[in-house]
């Protein structure tokens, strides 16, 4: 069996290690539909084992994984197809890593050793990338990280868009050294590797060399910037103006292009995002791109209808009141709600009507209020005595 075997996925698909593509994909699609989670909710076992079969057709799947797993018993992506199997590691076994001190000698095929120790999986994780050379730093130009900053707006600034100048603590590239992190003059000892361009790596029990990841094996750096600490930027403040889009609202963000973080090696600058929080209104309530409002009336204009004026974001509108109308129902006024951030269009503004009771301070008042319940003897509560 060979070092570092993990679960075996012909067996956990249920095929033979010598099945065809097309074989393994008709187990996999059996075996998916039988354990999905949607068909088994709340089973934590066909959970799990749904997690199994995905994985094991993730690599049984791929011709190049499956390759990978036939040889060593496990698969890695750090590890190329057709590259030297775990017992055939030597002095000379990869590029820039020296087997010289490994002892294989005390390694143990058992299960229990295998999962102690980690395993060749972990090992090659370390050492390699997918490529199988030594791991280094990428060199290429690389955009620089994007920043948020929170903005507190009010209402109106928000509906109607505004213009603030703001100042945000942003990452530029060392004007010292220019990005690189090392200041003039001849090169040093690497400090990582004494010189020696060798490091000491060290899986449990088991000792090996490997290239310097300091010096890349050289044996020599340059000596680090004081201005920016070897890091090739520089923190500094940086004031200027932001516009705010007309309709953002709480939560909205507002993108400002290459005021993010410098980038390295050349690399653009990442972005700014405004990231909004907008104060409520006394009146208005904002739902999306809709307005609500609340209008009181009195009992003559719901019953008998009116026109009423009532408050909105683009100034007075008048509404019509239908008879009839009840407290509690809404009525729209089109094209007058928030201006919206993804088309020209406007949110709608909605109407709630709130009927208005009279307060009764006469005996005049009373006796209409009763000719009026004679005259319209229909019972409000009708349908809740059903349930009485």
């Amino acid at each position: 069996m060979p070092v570092g075997t993990q679960k075996d996925y012909y067996a956990i698909l249920g095929v033979s290690r010598d099945a065809k593509s097309q074989e393994i994909r008709k187990a996999y699609r059996r075996l998916a539909r039988k354990y999905h989670p949607d068909v088994n909710p709340g089973n934590k076992t066909a959970e799990e084992k749904f997690k199994e079969l995905s994985q094991a057709y993730e690599i049984l799947g791929d011709e190049k994984k499956r390759q990978v797993y036939d040889q060593y018993g496990f698969y890695s992506d750090n590890i190329p197809p057709g590259g030297p199997g775990p017992g055939a590691a030597t002095s000379a076994g990869a590029p820039g890593v020296d087997f010289s001190g490994f002892d294989f000698s005390n390694l143990d095929n058992s299960d229990a050793e295998t999962e102690r120790r980690g395993g060749f999986r972990d090992i090659f994780s370390q050492l390699f990338n997918r490529s199988g050379e030594p791991e280094e730093e990428a060199e290429g130009p690389q955009k620089g990280r994007d920043l948020e900053h929170q903005m507190h707006l009010g209402f109106w600034d928000a509906i109607r868009g505004t213009q603030v100048r703001i100042t945000i603590g942003r990452q530029e590239t060392c004007p010292t050294c220019k990005g690189t992190g090392s200041a003039a003059g001849a090169p040093i000892t690497c400090t990582v590797c004494g010189g020696t361009g060798k490091t000491t790596r060290q899986a449990g029990t088991m000792r090996f060399n490997v290239t310097c990841p300091q010096c890349g094996g050289t044996g020599r750096q340059r000596r680090p910037c004081q201005a920016c600490g070897a890091s090739g930027f520089v923190r500094k403040p940086e004031s200027f103006e932001v516009r705010i889009p007309p309709g953002v609202d709480t939560g909205s963000r507002v993108r400002v292009p290459g005021k993010g973080n410098a980038g390295a090696h050349g690399g653009p600058a990442g972005d700014l995002y405004i990231v909004t929080e907008v104060e409520p209104h006394p009146i208005f309530e904002r739902k999306g791109d809709n307005i609500y409002v609340k209008v009181p009336v009195t009992v003559s204009e719901a019953a008998l209808g009116a026109k009423v004026e009532v408050p909105s974001l683009v100034g007075p509108s008048t509404i019509k009141i239908p008879p009839g109308t009840q407290s509690g129902q809404k009525l729209r006024l089109r094209g007058k709600g928030a201006p919206s951030l993804r088309s020209e269009a406007r949110g709608d503004q909605f109407v709630e009507v709130q009927v208005m009771v009279p307060r009764v301070a006469d005996e005049r008042t009373r006796e209409i209020l009763r000719e009026l319940a004679h005259l319209n003897p229909e019972d409000p509560r009708r349908e809740l005595k059903k349930y009485i």
